[in-house]
């Protein structure tokens, strides 16, 4: 197993490394471009996104709320608990600026490409909403959108694949509860086990559709996100006195030309870009297909909604995430990597049993974007053949489960950064394509002057 991860591992590395500049240009071009087309009045809108957010309206498709909070089942929790403390690790605690500024180039592409997703979708016979970057893509792009729209869900099926949760859920099991000092097992076999396992409570779940993943998930995260965000408050108030030096240090490092990660300052700033990203997951593609469902009837209202999510995920969750793990000064110890890092901060700094109390936060958020993911490919599947024939991709989604549980962090990073670039590229065409659109709803409510 080690040898086939090792060159598993060799080959993603080589397939990544042109890419990930690719989709440095897409996103932070892209995101430009989208900030200086809408002049940067979506960030000015924030009251009216949280107005939106509980508001209701009278059409077929699921809540606003209901939407934004089955994104973040997706995007909050092991991507900002786990996914910052890797990008520390390999990058240093300068990485995190790079994250922040990506955040909010990010929650610009989220307001473009979630209003995009209601103004062009179809509906099934029932009435439903079907929106996403597949079908804004399709019905705005005439010539070239459904070869863009092919790529997109082919990447997708992978890209949405539970393997990073899955492996760091396994993880964080067997190293803080220690399975094997009580029954005579390897560690391979409680990997089995805890892949087996976790196939099965999400089936409960995805089987059900969309309507049972919103409802599970708009339970479970708010209460989650609140108490983490609650805990990670504590902490930083009660090492107040260390919380300025850090921004200091998190600041000076991320203009460390000398830096000694791999590929110097420019790598500092892609590893920063790729994190952000796989943390909110801004011009992946992957908001709009939930957002898409969405009751909204104007665009530009599930544009500023969508638009929070970036905000709860990057520049809130990941920045206590982030502030924990260099104040706690577990990030220099060099043996420490993904959640296990996150855990060991949290222990130190929380009494000493921060990492129980974590352990339950990083399960329940696990859990929930073991749910949502699902439902992507179901999504990406059902474009590619047919819209009935999409809920087949949840056996292969569940079978995955099992598979990621077993494989290294490194292959798993690997896998998602490759198809997350080859998702975002399609995606950030269209958006940037498609833009004009935008921007004239956004004129029509007079957010902005006629040109």
């Amino acid at each position: 197993m080690s040898h086939w991860t090792s060159s598993l591992e060799n080959v993603l590395s080589l397939l990544i490394q042109p890419l990930e500049w690719v989709m440095l240009l897409a996103v932070l071009g892209g995101g430009f471009f989208l900030f200086f087309h809408s002049r940067g009045v979506p960030l000015l809108k924030f009251k009216m996104a949280f107005q939106l957010l509980f508001q209701k309206e009278k059409n077929k498709g699921i809540s606003r709320f209901q939407a934004l909070s089955a994104v973040l089942a997706a995007t909050v929790g092991l991507g900002n608990i786990s996914g910052v403390a890797i990008a520390i690790h390999m990058g240093g605690p300068g990485v995190l600026v790079w994250m922040w500024l990506t955040a909010l180039i990010g929650m610009v592409i989220k307001f473009y490409s979630c209003t995009l997703a209601v103004q062009l979708r179809q509906f099934e016979n029932n009435g439903e909403p079907l929106g996403g970057p597949m079908y804004y893509m399709e019905m705005g792009i005439k010539k070239w959108g459904k070869p863009l729209a092919v790529w997109f869900s082919i990447a997708g099926l992978f890209g949405v694949l539970p393997a990073f949760t899955a492996n760091q859920l396994t993880q964080t099991f067997i190293n803080v509860v220690q399975p094997d000092t009580f029954f005579l097992l390897g560690a391979f076999q409680w990997k089995f086990i805890m892949g087996f396992l976790l196939s099965v409570a999400s089936s409960f779940v995805i089987f059900g559709g969309l309507k049972s993943i919103v409802r599970v998930t708009s339970n479970l995260v708010p209460a989650m996100v609140g108490l983490y965000f609650l805990m990670g408050i504590f902490i930083l108030f009660s090492n107040s006195e260390q919380v300025f030096s850090t921004f200091k240090l998190i600041f000076t490092e991320a203009l460390n030309f000398k830096t000694a990660v791999t590929g110097g300052f420019w790598g500092l700033v892609i590893l920063g870009v790729r994190r952000a990203v796989f943390s909110n997951e801004s011009g992946v593609g992957n908001a709009p297909m939930y957002h898409g469902q969405s009751q909204s009837t104007r665009g530009t209202d599930e544009g500023l909604v969508a638009m929070l999510g970036p905000f709860f995920d990057t520049v809130l969750v990941c920045s206590i995430t982030g502030l924990i793990v260099i104040i706690s000064g577990a990030y220099l110890l060099p043996n420490l990597n993904g959640i296990v890092l996150t855990l060991e901060a949290f222990r130190r700094l929380f009494f000493g049993i921060g990492d129980q109390l974590l352990l339950l936060m990083v399960f329940v958020f696990g859990i929930s974007t073991l749910f949502t993911y699902s439902y992507y490919g179901v999504k990406c599947f059902g474009f590619l053949t047919r819209k009935s024939w999409g809920h087949y991709y949840n056996y292969f989604y569940v079978g995955s489960i099992i598979l990621s549980a077993l494989v290294t962090v490194e292959v798993v990073i690997g896998i998602i950064d490759l198809a997350f670039a080859l998702m975002c590229i399609p995606n950030m065409i269209a958006l940037v394509y498609l833009s004009k659109g935008v921007k004239k709803e956004m004129q029509e409510r007079q957010w902005l002057s006629l040109d």
